[in-house]
């Protein structure tokens, strides 16, 4: 077994480099986000499809379908719009990466950069050989913006597969309350929990395939916000810049 010092940081640098592979590819991504009651029943569910690209480092999602449908006339020449600010924006910006995604989203770079692992253990998942731990946010590690504070306040377990260092799952939790804007914007409450899985492509590339994000919140001190969020990334492709005349064609 890997000294557990060691293998962090393996697994570290090659989820920084996934993240920069990412950057190369364009994919599709489908959120299905459920309302639910202070019960935890379903009262309303909404679903949207983006074509995710990046632009000088910048993730950009171009929304295409909303509840599975495509966009009238009017939604798609504004979204283009949208877009098109955006890839103009990020164009002048420094260089940028998807693992400071645009929202400062908690990912799996930020909760591998500040875990304190125990418990490895080696185990098969997926026909592979796959080492898996135990983790606990560093509440002592320097954080740098929302989701690296985020990063400190969760525990659970994470599964790697041992041959590409690559993450394959991990599952986390808030083992405390996340105050945002002191309280006053929004309180991510303990007990909130997350799943991201990540597949192997060729060449050993890790892409990410699902997240789920069970979600409960109380925004601006009053409104409680209960949501369930599965997201599936599919239909990986190599980017080229052909792809953003198609995104966000020039006017005519």
């Amino acid at each position: 077994m890997p000294e557990p010092a060691i293998l962090v940081k393996e697994i570290e640098a090659h989820q920084r480099r996934m993240d920069e592979v990412q950057e190369n590819y364009t994919f599709r991504e489908i959120t299905l986000t459920d309302e639910l009651d202070p019960k935890g029943a379903v009262n309303g569910s909404s679903s949207e499809e983006h074509e995710v690209f990046f632009v000088n480092g910048y993730r950009i999602a171009h929304l295409v379908k909303k509840n599975g449908k495509d966009l009238n006339e009017g939604d798609r020449k504004g979204e283009q719009d949208r877009i098109k600010r955006l890839i103009e924006k990020d164009m002048k910006a420094p260089p940028g990466h998807s693992f400071n995604r645009r929202g400062e989203n908690v990912g799996v770079s930020q909760i591998l950069a500040l875990m304190k692992i125990s418990n490895p253990r080696r185990i098969t998942l997926n026909g592979r050989s796959t080492l898996a731990f135990d983790f606990v946010g560093d509440n002592h590690a320097k954080a740098h913006g929302l989701a690296e504070n985020a990063a400190r306040k969760i525990a659970g377990t994470v599964w790697v597969d041992e041959m590409d260092r690559g993450v394959a799952r991990l599952e986390a939790r808030f083992d405390d309350n996340l105050r945002i804007g002191g309280g006053f914007v929004a309180n991510i409450q303990k007990g909130t929990s997350l799943i991201f899985e990540q597949s192997r492509l060729e060449q050993g590339l890790w892409m990410p395939a699902v997240s789920e994000i069970h979600l409960a919140a109380r925004e601006l001190l009053v409104k409680g916000v209960r949501r369930n969020i599965h997201v599936k990334d599919f239909e990986f492709r190599r980017f080229d810049v052909g792809m953003l005349q198609q995104i966000a064609p020039p006017p005519q």
